[in-house]
């Protein structure tokens, strides 16, 4: 309650309020809040998933005809013409592992680095925690991630029936879901910090794309960890996602995987990250509605 009272307001018996709702200002309270709107993470979920096939004819098709069209890509351009080794996994599951698991971080990525741009008109409107919408970002893309996935597995047992040289670990049961936690995290946290900078430096929103896609090519999604000559290996282990495309193909496909020393390493920088992007995010959330 703040302000003086005027001489009207004593008479009345009124007196002046206000309500200041201010972002949490920890890390571990604003989780806790954010998961108190649950249901609310629900709506945006299904407002995100409808969203992307409203208004199409093939609807949730379109999840499968991606990672199949960009499959066959790949495998013309590097496995064709590049001549690119695969190290001896077939070329079809081999492009549609690093793609899926890499569409998966992008989306948790670009689409949480406009959360404030994107939602400027809803913000404005009502309160709620703004880290709900990120949450529903990544929620989401787990559902595009699975139709894909279903689709990996299977292609993988045809081949397999078919007596293509090709090796089905079942350590992806537990290994998969430990990958993917570690892929949200990293792009969540990379689309909180970008979001966060958005709201100041607007010129970020046209860079993420672009950026992207570069930092695609120099993660071993096309190309086989081992194709990479040993003097710049230093470089992709300094690479947050060169760990878990290479652990989805161990742990679908007994490739090699990377040193465990490597895995800790970046399983910390991603921890950093995320909550560097979640103290970011809440220091932003108190000013864009005055900035954006």
């Amino acid at each position: 309650m703040t302000g003086h009272m005027t001489k009207q307001e004593r008479e009345s018996g009124t007196e002046p309020w206000d309500i200041v709702i201010k972002p949490s200002g920890t890390i571990s309270v604003g989780l806790t809040t954010a998961w108190k709107y649950r249901e609310l993470i629900w709506m945006f979920f299904k407002r995100d998933f409808t969203t992307f096939y409203k208004q199409t004819v093939l609807g949730p098709v379109w999840y499968l005809i991606q990672p199949i069209l960009t499959t066959i890509t790949y495998y013309i351009v590097f496995g064709k013409i590049a001549n690119l080794s695969t190290d001896g996994i077939s070329p079809l599951v081999f492009y549609m592992s690093g793609t899926i698991i890499w569409n998966y971080f992008s989306a948790c990525l670009t689409n949480n680095s406009e959360t404030f741009s994107k939602n400027s008109n809803l913000f404005g409107k009502v309160y709620f925690p703004r880290l709900v919408v990120p949450l529903a970002v990544a929620m989401s893309g787990l559902v595009a991630f699975a139709i894909q996935f279903t689709l990996l597995l299977t292609i993988s047992f045809v081949l397999w029936l078919s007596q293509d040289a090709i090796v089905i670990s079942l350590r992806f049961v537990f290994a998969t879901p430990l990958i993917l936690l570690y892929v949200a995290t990293l792009g969540v946290g990379m689309g909180l910090l970008v979001s966060a900078l958005t709201v100041r430096y607007r010129d970020l929103v046209y860079a993420v794309g672009f950026v992207t896609q570069l930092w695609m090519y120099a993660t071993p999604v096309v190309y086989a960890f081992s194709q990479v000559p040993e003097r710049y290996q230093w470089f992709y282990y300094l690479n947050p996602m060169t760990t878990p495309v290479q652990l989805f193909r161990w742990a679908l496909f007994d490739a090699s995987p990377l040193p465990l020393s490597i895995c800790l390493a970046n399983v910390a920088a991603t921890l950093i990250i995320i909550i560097g992007g979640l103290i970011l995010f809440a220091r932003a959330e108190a000013t864009a509605m005055d900035t954006v």
